[in-house]
């Protein structure tokens, strides 16, 4: 998946090199190769996050629960 967004922002960055002023090249590498590589990349990395984040609570659920004979008696 990543070669796919190195690719493309490589080609909006050459279209933004061609452009005719400064502010339309900033434009176009804005809105044509930043925004929608980050909107590629948290769409599809959300089952990624997923994973980690259930991984992450079940290393916390398994060594951070304690038995019956360890809680304190409030």
């Amino acid at each position: 998946m990543y070669i796919i967004v190195i690719g493309w922002l490589y080609v909006t960055a050459l279209m933004a090199l061609t452009e005719s002023s400064v502010v339309a090249g900033v434009l176009t590498l804005t809105f044509y190769g930043l925004l929608p590589s980050a909107l590629l990349l948290w769409l599809f990395g959300g089952p990624a996050r997923r994973r980690r984040a259930a991984r992450a609570a079940g290393e916390s659920g398994a060594n951070g629960s304690a038995t019956d004979d360890e809680r304190p008696d409030h």
